[in-house]
Protein backbone atom coordinates (compact mmCIF):
# COMPACT_ATOMS: atom_id res chain seq x y z
CA UNK A 1 0.00 0.00 0.00
CA UNK A 2 1.08 3.12 -1.15
CA UNK A 3 1.25 6.50 1.30
CA UNK A 4 1.64 9.81 0.71
CA UNK A 5 4.78 12.84 1.04
CA UNK A 6 4.19 16.10 2.39
CA UNK A 7 7.38 18.31 1.98
CA UNK A 8 7.49 21.47 3.45
CA UNK A 9 9.90 25.08 3.88
CA UNK A 10 9.75 27.67 6.24
CA UNK A 11 11.90 30.74 6.86
CA UNK A 12 11.06 32.38 3.47
CA UNK A 13 11.90 36.01 3.01
CA UNK A 14 14.09 37.92 1.22
CA UNK A 15 17.20 36.78 2.01
CA UNK A 16 16.12 33.22 1.17
CA UNK A 17 13.92 33.03 -1.30
CA UNK A 18 16.79 32.00 -3.89
CA UNK A 19 17.94 29.03 -2.02
CA UNK A 20 13.74 27.92 -1.78
CA UNK A 21 13.23 28.71 -5.18
CA UNK A 22 16.63 26.49 -6.47
CA UNK A 23 15.24 23.60 -4.06
CA UNK A 24 11.83 24.09 -5.79
CA UNK A 25 13.35 23.41 -8.60
CA UNK A 26 14.79 20.22 -7.91
CA UNK A 27 11.80 18.95 -5.89
CA UNK A 28 9.87 20.48 -9.45
CA UNK A 29 11.86 18.12 -11.51
CA UNK A 30 10.92 14.89 -8.70
CA UNK A 31 7.21 16.19 -9.48
CA UNK A 32 6.94 16.95 -6.09
CA UNK A 33 4.95 20.23 -4.85
CA UNK A 34 5.97 22.09 -1.52
CA UNK A 35 4.26 23.35 1.18
CA UNK A 36 5.17 27.01 1.66
CA UNK A 37 5.28 28.37 5.45
CA UNK A 38 4.52 31.76 5.53
CA UNK A 39 4.82 34.35 8.70
CA UNK A 40 4.26 38.20 8.32
CA UNK A 41 7.13 39.28 10.26
CA UNK A 42 10.33 37.65 11.29
CA UNK A 43 13.52 38.90 12.38
CA UNK A 44 15.91 41.66 11.62
CA UNK A 45 12.82 43.76 11.11
CA UNK A 46 11.88 41.43 8.08
CA UNK A 47 8.16 42.35 6.57
CA UNK A 48 6.51 40.49 4.23
CA UNK A 49 4.13 43.13 3.09
CA UNK A 50 7.05 45.29 1.99
CA UNK A 51 8.67 42.25 -0.14
CA UNK A 52 6.74 42.26 -3.48
CA UNK A 53 9.54 40.15 -5.05
CA UNK A 54 8.65 37.43 -2.20
CA UNK A 55 4.66 37.88 -2.57
CA UNK A 56 5.79 37.52 -6.24
CA UNK A 57 7.32 34.53 -6.10
CA UNK A 58 5.24 32.69 -3.59
CA UNK A 59 1.69 33.67 -5.61
CA UNK A 60 3.84 32.12 -9.01
CA UNK A 61 4.76 28.84 -6.92
CA UNK A 62 0.44 28.37 -5.44
CA UNK A 63 -0.80 29.37 -8.72
CA UNK A 64 1.95 25.96 -9.96
CA UNK A 65 0.00 23.92 -7.32
CA UNK A 66 2.07 24.76 -3.43
CA UNK A 67 0.41 25.53 -0.79
CA UNK A 68 0.60 28.20 1.26
CA UNK A 69 1.03 27.88 4.98
CA UNK A 70 0.54 30.82 7.93
CA UNK A 71 3.65 30.04 10.00
CA UNK A 72 2.83 32.00 12.72
CA UNK A 73 2.85 36.32 13.22
CA UNK A 74 6.06 37.15 14.24
CA UNK A 75 7.41 33.89 15.36
CA UNK A 76 8.62 35.76 18.64
CA UNK A 77 8.78 33.75 21.89
CA UNK A 78 5.84 34.58 24.48
CA UNK A 79 7.92 33.00 26.94
CA UNK A 80 11.60 32.38 27.32
CA UNK A 81 12.51 29.37 25.16
CA UNK A 82 8.64 28.88 24.21
CA UNK A 83 7.99 29.09 20.36
CA UNK A 84 4.79 31.69 19.35
CA UNK A 85 1.85 29.92 19.57
CA UNK A 86 3.07 27.12 22.19
CA UNK A 87 1.76 29.00 25.67
CA UNK A 88 -0.96 31.65 24.37
CA UNK A 89 -4.70 31.80 25.56
CA UNK A 90 -7.18 31.77 23.18
CA UNK A 91 -7.62 35.49 23.45
CA UNK A 92 -4.37 36.31 22.51
CA UNK A 93 -4.02 33.95 19.81
CA UNK A 94 -6.82 35.06 18.32
CA UNK A 95 -5.12 38.59 18.06
CA UNK A 96 -1.83 37.04 16.65
CA UNK A 97 -3.41 35.09 14.25
CA UNK A 98 -5.95 37.82 13.36
CA UNK A 99 -3.53 40.13 11.95
CA UNK A 100 -1.27 37.56 10.43
CA UNK A 101 -4.49 37.18 8.34
CA UNK A 102 -4.71 40.76 7.75
CA UNK A 103 -1.53 40.96 6.03
CA UNK A 104 -1.87 37.62 3.80
CA UNK A 105 -5.26 39.10 2.75
CA UNK A 106 -3.48 42.33 2.13
CA UNK A 107 -0.84 40.34 -0.34
CA UNK A 108 -2.93 38.42 -1.62
CA UNK A 109 -1.35 35.02 -0.06
CA UNK A 110 -4.35 34.29 2.24
CA UNK A 111 -4.53 30.45 3.27
CA UNK A 112 -6.79 28.56 5.70
CA UNK A 113 -3.85 26.24 6.98
CA UNK A 114 -1.94 26.90 9.59
CA UNK A 115 1.46 25.36 11.30
CA UNK A 116 2.48 26.64 14.72
CA UNK A 117 6.17 28.06 14.62
CA UNK A 118 8.13 24.84 16.25
CA UNK A 119 4.99 22.55 15.27
CA UNK A 120 3.39 23.78 19.21
CA UNK A 121 0.20 24.94 19.96
CA UNK A 122 -1.38 25.97 22.48
CA UNK A 123 -5.11 24.41 23.58
CA UNK A 124 -6.12 28.20 23.39
CA UNK A 125 -4.44 28.48 20.13
CA UNK A 126 -6.30 25.62 18.78
CA UNK A 127 -9.19 27.21 19.60
CA UNK A 128 -8.69 30.11 18.37
CA UNK A 129 -7.79 29.22 14.66
CA UNK A 130 -11.50 27.86 13.69
CA UNK A 131 -12.88 31.54 14.84
CA UNK A 132 -10.47 33.06 12.27
CA UNK A 133 -11.66 31.01 9.43
CA UNK A 134 -8.89 28.33 9.60
CA UNK A 135 -9.82 24.68 8.78
CA UNK A 136 -6.38 22.94 9.47
CA UNK A 137 -3.68 22.76 11.59
CA UNK A 138 -0.13 20.76 10.81
CA UNK A 139 1.37 20.75 14.57
CA UNK A 140 4.10 17.79 15.93
CA UNK A 141 0.97 15.16 16.56
CA UNK A 142 -0.09 15.03 13.22
CA UNK A 143 -2.57 17.15 10.88
CA UNK A 144 -6.18 17.93 12.02
CA UNK A 145 -9.51 19.08 10.44
CA UNK A 146 -10.29 21.71 12.27
CA UNK A 147 -14.02 21.25 10.65
CA UNK A 148 -14.78 17.38 11.57
CA UNK A 149 -12.19 17.49 14.56
CA UNK A 150 -10.12 14.41 13.47
CA UNK A 151 -6.47 14.01 13.24
CA UNK A 152 -4.49 12.07 10.96
CA UNK A 153 -1.42 10.78 12.96
CA UNK A 154 2.00 11.28 11.43
CA UNK A 155 5.81 12.46 13.05
CA UNK A 156 7.69 15.14 11.27
CA UNK A 157 11.14 14.27 9.85
CA UNK A 158 12.95 18.12 9.99
CA UNK A 159 15.39 20.23 10.00
CA UNK A 160 14.99 23.56 11.44
CA UNK A 161 17.10 26.44 12.94
CA UNK A 162 17.98 24.89 15.90
CA UNK A 163 18.62 21.50 14.67
CA UNK A 164 22.35 20.49 14.29
CA UNK A 165 24.05 19.84 10.61
CA UNK A 166 25.45 16.30 11.95
CA UNK A 167 25.58 13.28 9.61
CA UNK A 168 23.49 11.51 11.80
CA UNK A 169 20.79 13.89 12.04
CA UNK A 170 20.56 13.63 8.37
CA UNK A 171 21.13 9.60 7.67
CA UNK A 172 17.76 9.39 10.80
CA UNK A 173 16.14 11.89 8.56
CA UNK A 174 16.21 10.04 5.31
CA UNK A 175 16.38 6.45 7.36
CA UNK A 176 13.12 7.13 9.26
CA UNK A 177 11.61 8.69 6.28
CA UNK A 178 12.47 5.33 3.87
CA UNK A 179 10.55 2.86 7.03
CA UNK A 180 7.61 5.14 6.61
CA UNK A 181 7.44 5.24 3.12
CA UNK A 182 7.54 1.65 2.50
CA UNK A 183 4.87 1.36 5.30
CA UNK A 184 2.17 3.28 3.42
CA UNK A 185 2.27 5.93 6.19
CA UNK A 186 2.17 9.67 5.86
CA UNK A 187 5.52 10.94 5.59
CA UNK A 188 5.72 14.78 6.09
CA UNK A 189 9.35 16.58 5.57
CA UNK A 190 9.99 19.48 6.62
CA UNK A 191 13.21 21.95 6.59
CA UNK A 192 13.61 25.54 7.09
CA UNK A 193 15.12 27.73 4.75
CA UNK A 194 17.99 28.76 5.71
CA UNK A 195 19.30 25.33 5.95
CA UNK A 196 18.99 24.86 2.49
CA UNK A 197 22.23 26.79 2.05
CA UNK A 198 24.34 23.54 3.70
CA UNK A 199 24.87 20.70 1.45
CA UNK A 200 24.31 18.21 4.04
CA UNK A 201 20.62 18.87 5.35
CA UNK A 202 19.63 19.84 1.62
CA UNK A 203 20.70 16.68 0.19
CA UNK A 204 19.18 14.50 2.88
CA UNK A 205 15.69 16.05 2.18
CA UNK A 206 16.32 15.19 -0.85
CA UNK A 207 17.13 11.66 -0.65
CA UNK A 208 14.81 11.28 1.88
CA UNK A 209 11.87 12.69 -1.02
CA UNK A 210 13.55 9.85 -3.60
CA UNK A 211 13.30 7.11 -1.19
CA UNK A 212 9.74 7.62 -0.83
CA UNK A 213 9.02 8.45 -4.01
CA UNK A 214 11.36 4.83 -4.56
CA UNK A 215 8.87 3.35 -2.09
CA UNK A 216 5.35 4.47 -4.19
CA UNK A 217 4.87 7.62 -2.06
CA UNK A 218 2.17 10.18 -3.72
CA UNK A 219 3.39 13.75 -3.26
CA UNK A 220 0.82 16.29 -2.10
CA UNK A 221 0.52 19.58 -0.60
CA UNK A 222 -1.19 20.43 3.34
CA UNK A 223 -4.76 21.20 2.09
CA UNK A 224 -8.07 21.11 3.29
CA UNK A 225 -10.45 19.32 1.41
CA UNK A 226 -14.27 19.35 2.63
CA UNK A 227 -16.24 16.00 3.00
CA UNK A 228 -19.39 15.46 0.43
CA UNK A 229 -21.42 16.07 3.57
CA UNK A 230 -20.17 19.85 3.98
CA UNK A 231 -21.19 22.15 2.71
CA UNK A 232 -18.69 24.30 0.42
CA UNK A 233 -16.68 27.13 1.58
CA UNK A 234 -14.61 29.48 -1.07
Amino acid sequence: MSGRMIVSVSGIRDVTRDLVDAFARETDARGVPLSLFVAPRLEDHYRLARDPATQEWLLERREGGDAIVLHGYDQAATKRRRAEFATLPEHEARLRLLAADRVLEETGLRTRLFAPPRWRASPGAVAALPQVGFRMMADNAGIHDLVTGTVTKARVYGLGDGAGSDVWRCRAMVMGASRTARRGELLRLAIAAPRLAESGPRQAVLDAVDLALHHGAEPTVHAWRPRPSNSRVA
